[in-house]
């Protein structure tokens, strides 16, 4: 079973090498962005799932921004994180209505347009968009490696605002969709839709959803970088 790491870079130079990236570039390091990423994004409206949902909770990334504009154009309440979970407000609210969209999707307009709120204020989300570097059609998945999408999730199950319901999904260039087996560990959080923009792929994942913040694999120094693990810590720990 080949090594997360080895996962990133082969998906990485393969996008490039095809000229399928897309600004920003070069990808390396990033959740790539993709030729087909607002076909992609149109594609999850044939999701009985998604045409249910009233809020969502997306991936700051540039592929799906397309998401995020797509949500906002149908009336849904959108949820981003902040950056690095760097503040203790660390989800930032957008809701739909008289806004500019076309900024209100970029992380910069996400500040002006939404409002920073604490975990325990946002309303229970029903669809989690990730964004992945590759994925394979079990669910499992690999991202930048930052080790923060992870992490936001353990932060929403562990407020009660991702439940047992919510839908994970993941939009991508179908390069990113391997056949090989990806390591999984406890932490990490297996999607139930892959979507390309020709087609939906169900996992039917058997990887099982963490349950929430597993602090016995947080690090001291995450607790120090992160505010909102700080005050989680203070009151749990």
């Amino acid at each position: 079973m080949p090594a997360k790491q080895e996962i990133r870079k082969k998906i990485w130079d393969l996008l490039e090498e095809k000229d399928i990236a897309r600004f920003p570039r070069p990808v390396h390091g990033r959740i790539p962005n993709f030729v087909g990423a607002q076909t992609a994004a149109r594609k999850l409206e044939e999701l009985k799932e998604w045409k249910n949902a009233s809020v969502i909770k997306a991936n700051p990334d540039s592929p799906q921004k397309w998401v995020r504009k797509k949500a906002l154009e149908e009336g849904k309440i959108v949820y981003m994180a902040v950056p690095r979970l760097k503040k203790e407000r660390c989800f930032l609210q957008i809701n739909p209505g008289k806004i500019e969209r076309e900024k209100a999707i970029t992380i910069r307009g996400a500040f002006i347009y939404g409002k920073e709120v604490f975990p325990w204020e946002m309303k229970k989300v029903d669809m989690l968009v990730v964004g992945s570097v590759a994925v394979n059609k079990k669910g499992a998945r690999v991202g930048k490696g930052g080790g923060y999408s992870d992490l936001e999730f353990a932060i929403g199950k562990e407020m009660g605002i991702i439940t047992k319901n919510t839908v994970v999904v993941t939009t991508v260039h179908p390069l990113q969709v391997l056949n090989v087996e990806i390591p999984m560990e406890k932490h990490d959080v297996p999607v139930d839709y892959i979507i390309t923009p020709s087609s939906i792929i169900a996992s039917h994942t058997s990887y099982k959803k963490p349950d929430g913040i597993y602090w016995d694999i947080i690090k001291k120094e995450q607790i120090e970088k992160i505010p909102v693990l700080r005050k989680l810590s203070e009151s749990i720990l």
